[in-house]
């Protein structure tokens, strides 16, 4: 179970209906509301009483392990986060390329699994030179830095946070790529990518819905942190977003969108009980 039984939360959670419970017996007994004869039942109200707090509390806890959606609000912005598939989502989605806006899906260079690459068999599947020819025709120049690869590929490298917008799509370079071609990100070129990620999207999402993945849920490797994990990323992307001057004007919201594989690790009850830290 993601959440223990004797959670801190869990039990804030519990408190308030037992303070519920507690005053409405209180009050009965103390305006003395239940006739002569019915008062010895009052042991076996006492009884009925302690076994549905336990219930009560039972159910909480389950719920709190069972949560696979929540709403949040950072600075009046409403963040979604929930399980899902994320193509799926209204209004813009965004997908992660490594930072040449490499298209070629061989399990080396890019997962068949991963988004990146299930976006790319999905929508150009023997024509991704169709991809290529957008990517360059919409790319910015300040966005590239020109580069010679060791291993063969594509030779611009873009900016990490640059974002090409493709019909629904906003394909940005998060990760980049070492000698041998392995997605690698430090812990400050993540935060740093963003910040700069909510910055450009504040300036094109035009009052849409957006959808994101958790960035570097997939194969990329952070270094130096080796087993950080799912929720912890989703901690990061989230306090982020409140350092961003990202804010989504109402109806609009920004959903996180966690794969069915990768919900069972991540405390949503935690994140929840958390939102006023954010």
């Amino acid at each position: 179970m993601k959440v223990k039984f004797l959670d801190k939360d869990v039990r804030n959670i519990f408190w308030k209906y037992f303070s519920i419970i507690s005053g409405i017996i209180s009050f009965i007994l103390l305006f003395n509301f239940i006739p002569d004869e019915y008062k010895q039942c009052l042991i076996y109200f006492g009884y009925l009483s302690f076994a549905a707090l336990i219930v009560i509390y039972v159910i909480i806890w389950l719920n709190a392990n069972n949560l696979k959606q929540i709403n949040i609000n950072i600075d009046g912005s409403t963040v979604n986060i929930k399980r899902g598939d994320l193509f799926t989502e209204e209004g813009l989605k965004a997908i992660s390329f490594n930072e040449y806006f490499d298209t070629i899906v061989d399990d080396k260079i890019i997962s068949s699994r991963s988004l990146n690459g299930i976006f790319i068999n999905r929508y150009f599947k023997d024509k991704v030179t169709e991809l290529d020819n957008f990517i360059n025709a919409n790319s910015e120049n300040e966005d590239l830095i020109q580069v010679v690869r060791k291993q063969g590929g594509k030779t611009k490298k873009f900016k990490l946070s640059t974002i090409i917008v493709y019909n629904d799509f906003l394909l940005t370079a998060f990760s980049r790529f070492d000698e041998h071609d392995r997605a690698i990100l430090t812990m400050p070129e993540y935060i740093e990518f963003l910040i700069n990620f909510w910055d450009r999207v504040n300036r094109i999402y035009a009052q849409k819905n957006v959808s994101v993945p958790i960035f570097g849920s997939g194969i990329t490797r952070i270094k130096e942190h080796k087993n950080i994990g799912d929720e912890d990323l989703l901690k990061i992307m989230l306090w982020t977003f409140r350092l961003s001057e990202m804010k989504f004007k109402y109806p609009a919201k920004l959903t996180i969108v966690i794969h069915e594989e990768k919900i069972g690790q991540i405390n949503l009850f935690n994140i929840k009980s958390i939102e006023q830290g954010f």
